[in-house]
């Protein structure tokens, strides 16, 4: 009867051993089966976003048009009451803003993100396989699953360029976001004096200049009761003027300040993750993981922002420039070859 419970224990084990063979390997996790099981919703989003980028792209330019078109139609007359030095400032200033936007926008939506090359990959540095396209990958290379491709140096895709961010578009991308928020700044600003009327005081009140001017030289304004040729329309105008803008600054001054953080790092959106992962996993072993992609911020900046080579900061960042970025995103130069020190000894461990 031992005997017999023995090999009945036996052949149990034997029956648990061959099913958990079909699914269990030892990179199985709790992480892992959770993304498995959410493939079904991960998909579903990923064909979303897909066939909505284009509205997307569209959205973005109606809304910075009429955005645009209310300033030109109701805050710049508004301005005019102000004297001459502010028509110019804004004139000039505005412009400047729109030319960027507009610029940084259509690179980041027209620019592809960049691709390994077909063929012989042998003298690039490959780090893993991809599993989707089952190609080689090199560093900081990630497959997108809603362009299916795989990007260089890829950072996420982004739904309201209809394109992946990567290697060389994302200055681009990051240029966008940093004029479109000090853009919508300025325009709720200008937009203020009238929506506070429009919204707290009498709806259809502007500010009229006085025949003298105070020491600073600017008109002091009386606000004045008449009935507004623009009605309804125009009240309806400064309310989504400020409303939307402000708004905007609210949450693409959130968003651009966690990709400046990012870029101080040395790292993208997807390595935030991957490092982050890291530095808990190396946490148990007694390590200290770095990313040996970090040069320090403004080396960091530096090779971002593609300067040098007698590129200038005020010639390639601060106006319009289509230069490319530094390298080709297949070969990547590493701070240190060593990426993770132990707690207790100064010394840098071998990479394995």
């Amino acid at each position: 009867m031992p005997r017999f419970s023995t090999k009945m224990r036996q052949r149990m084990d034997i029956m648990y051993l061959t099913a958990q063979s079909l699914y269990f390997n030892a990179f199985s996790s709790s992480s892992l089966c959770l993304e498995t099981a959410m493939q079904p919703v991960f998909l579903l989003v990923d064909n979303v976003v897909r066939r909505l980028g284009p509205v997307f792209v569209v959205l973005v330019i109606g809304l910075t048009t009429t955005v645009v078109m209310i300033f030109y139609v109701y805050i710049l007359p508004f301005v005019f009451l102000c004297g001459m030095h502010w028509v110019l400032f804004h004139l000039v200033f505005g412009h400047y803003l729109l030319m960027n936007i507009i610029f940084h926008y259509y690179k980041g939506v027209t620019t592809s993100p960049g691709k390994p090359p077909e063929g012989n990959l042998k003298n690039i540095g490959i780090t893993s396989v991809c599993k989707k396209c089952l190609s080689p990958k090199p560093p900081r290379t990630h497959h997108c699953s809603v362009c299916n491709k795989c990007v260089l140096k890829m950072d996420h895709h982004c739904p309201w360029l209809n394109n992946c961010v990567g290697h060389y578009n994302h200055r681009y991308f990051l240029q966008f976001c940093v004029f479109m928020w000090i853009g919508t700044v300025y325009v709720s600003i200008s937009v203020w004096p009238l929506f506070y009327e429009e919204f707290f005081g009498t709806p259809g009140a502007v500010y009229q200049p006085k025949e003298h001017s105070n020491s600073n030289g600017l008109y002091e304004g009386d606000v004045v009761k008449y009935v507004s040729l623009y009605g309804q329309t125009f009240h309806s105008c400064i309310l989504l003027e400020f409303f939307l803008c402000s708004g905007v600054v609210v949450a693409l001054g959130a968003l651009t300040m966690w990709h400046v953080r990012l870029i101080t790092r040395g790292e993208t959106s997807i390595e935030a993750h991957i490092n982050r992962s890291e530095t808990k996993r190396l946490k148990k072993l007694g390590l200290v993981y770095k990313n040996p992609y970090d040069f320090g911020p403004l080396e960091n900046w530096r090779k971002f922002l593609g300067l040098g080579d007698n590129r200038v900061f005020w010639r390639h960042v601060i106006f319009p420039s289509s230069h490319l970025p530094l390298g080709d995103g297949l070969k990547w130069l590493k701070a240190q070859n060593n990426c993770f020190i132990t707690y207790d000894k100064p010394y840098v461990l071998s990479q394995q």
